[in-house]
Formats: C-alpha cells, sequence, structure tokens
C-alpha cells in the first residue's frame, strides 16, 4: 500500500508497504483524510528518536472490515491510545498513560499517513452522518484542546492568556472562549492574530497578568513568556511538546506557588458534537497527495492534510 514511512532520520513515499491485516478485537480502516500535526514535525526533529514507521495520528476513515459489522462502510475517528487493559493506569480511566501504551504514528504502532490502519473497535468513533469529513479531521486536536476544560476550572471571569497563534491556539482558544472568560491571545504574527478577534482580545506583547495562562506555541520559548506573565498561585497549561529540552528554575515556581499542568489528549465525543452543532469553525484543510508530502510538510496554510485515494 502507499504510505509516508519514516525510518527514524528522514520520512520517504512508498508504495510497497505492507496492507496490516487485523486482529480480532480490531477494525480494518480504510483513511480517506489524514491530518498533519505539530508532533509529527517534532518526531521528525528526534521528539521520539525511537519510531520508526508510518507517521500520523489525526484522520477520517471508513471501516472496510470488523467483528463489529454495524460498522462497516462507516466513517469514523478513532482514541490515538491504546492500553494493555490491566495497569494501574487502564483500570482507572487513565489508559493514555499506560506504560505501555501503543499511539497511533507516534510510540509503537503504524500511523495513518498510509492508505489503511487496524485500531481496536472500541477505541472508534462514528462520524455524525450530516458532519462533512473534512470538519471531521478535526475531531482529535480539538479534543486536545477540550482537555483543558476538564483539567482546570475556567469561570467566566477568569482571566486567560493563550500564547500562540497557530492551528492549536486556534483551538484552544475557541474552546475556552465558549466558557465567557476574559481572553487574550499573545502572538507573534499581526496577520494571524486577525483570525482570533472574533471571540478573544489580541497583542503582540503584554506586561500584563494572568491567572491561567496556556502555552501552546511549539516552541520552548513560549514557556518563558509563560513564567512571565503568570500571578502567584496561577496555572501554566502546557500543551507544547519539544524535540528539545528546557531548563526552568524549579524555586521559582515554588516560591510563587505556580502549578504547572501538562495537557495531552481529550475527549473525542464533546468534539465531535461541538463540530456537528457548529459551535466551534475553523479554516478550511489544504489537502495534497501522500507522493506530495515535501510541500505539504513546508506549507504554512493554516492546517494541511493529504487526501488519500
Amino acid at each position: 500500500m502507499k504510505a509516508l514511512y519514516y525510518n527514524g532520520e528522514k520520512l520517504s513515499y512508498v508504495e510497497d508497504y505492507s496492507k496490516p491485516t487485523r486482529k480480532e478485537n480490531e477494525s480494518l480502516i480504510k483513511i480517506e483524510l489524514a491530518g498533519i500535526c505539530n508532533t509529527d514535525k517534532e518526531i521528525m526533529k528526534g521528539y521520539r528518536p525511537d519510531f520508526k514507521g508510518i507517521l500520523g495520528h489525526e484522520f477520517v476513515g471508513v471501516v472496510e472490515d470488523s467483528k463489529d459489522k454495524s460498522l462497516i462502510g462507516k466513517r469514523v475517528v478513532a482514541d490515538i491510545n491504546r492500553g494493555c487493559g490491566n495497569c494501574i493506569y487502564c483500570t482507572s480511566n487513565r489508559e493514555k498513560h499506560c506504560l505501555t501504551r501503543e499511539v497511533i504514528g507516534i510510540d509503537n504502532h503504524d500511523g495513518v499517513f498510509a492508505e489503511y490502519l487496524t485500531w481496536d473497535t472500541r477505541l472508534l468513533h462514528r462520524i455524525p452522518d450530516n458532519l462533512a469529513s473534512e470538519k471531521a479531521l478535526f475531531t482529535e486536536p480539538l479534543a486536545a484542546a477540550i482537555e483543558i476544560l476538564d483539567q482546570v476550572h475556567i469561570k467566566p471571569s477568569t482571566k486567560v492568556a493563550v500564547i500562540g497563534d497557530g492551528r492549536l491556539s486556534f483551538m484552544i482558544s475557541q474552546v475556552v472562549a465558549l466558557t465567557g472568560a476574559d481572553l487574550t491571545i499573545i502572538g507573534k504574527h499581526s496577520d494571524k492574530l486577525e483570525n482570533f478577534k472574533a471571540f478573544a482580545k489580541t497583542t503582540t506583547s503584554t506586561d500584563d497578568s494572568y491567572e491561567i495562562v496556556i502555552e501552546a506555541t511549539g516552541s520552548p520559548s513560549g514557556f518563558d513568556t509563560a513564567k512571565k506573565i503568570t500571578r502567584k498561585q496561577g496555572v501554566i497549561v502546557v500543551k507544547s511538546t519539544y524535540a528539545n529540552n528546557i531548563n526552568i528554575d524549579l524555586s521559582y515556581f515554588v516560591v510563587n506557588e505556580i502549578t504547572i499542568k501538562g495537557s495531552r489528549c481529550g475527549p473525542f465525543k464533546p468534539a465531535l458534537s461541538l463540530l456537528e452543532k457548529g459551535y466551534v469553525n475553523f479554516p478550511n484543510i489544504k489537502f495534497f497527495k501522500l507522493e506530495e508530502f515535501e510541500e505539504a510538510f513546508k506549507s504554512k496554510e493554516f492546517k494541511i492534510g493529504f487526501r488519500i485515494k
């Protein structure tokens, strides 16, 4: 099958990759759309040095074969973490932290920059019939944005800043805006910040301070900014993943009683609901063919993806 294979050093387009065979508890999914995430780019910079295989974890696909016959022919998205099912994390609703987990296109399992994927049937979510596939492709990153509201209580009176003006920041900001919070977006690009003005204040610099700061720049420098503008006893939510390590003065956070909270994958059901009801809206995705991957990864469009036929 056609696929984008990462050998630990570079990404290559191949047409003879072995088509996966599903296990009893899995479904075989024909990938129709796949989205490029910043995590894919960070893996190529060394973020997951042990990973070799097919990249990609954001997708919309159609089930071709499954023990659950009601799913065959249906469009699906999927939770990307698969745990062992027996450890303390799996048995306490924290499967995404299972120590032996597999993660689509990130850890111990091939991803979706390919024609087919096999994945646990229990982890699949049917896409509502009235939701376009192109919009459903935002489910996984939108779910990651929603996770913040499960982790941190944001009241309408809370003063919140989101650092970053890219794709993830845009999704996070729309979700936070639904709470009615006093929201400010801090970015570097005035043209990109125009996209946020319908639901938040925007700025390229600030001397203000905030109770909750969400770092979503994808760059280590974003954490330094978060440190400077978070109030004492405030909260920093870190959404970025970096290929390189960063150095921080932990004493500063102890003395000022600032909480640092990492935030990863989130719930798919509410993400699909928000998309279906039109409560969040995103610019159109620019699609490429798999063999055009070099051009795709260089693109500056809001969201980049592959249309796989």
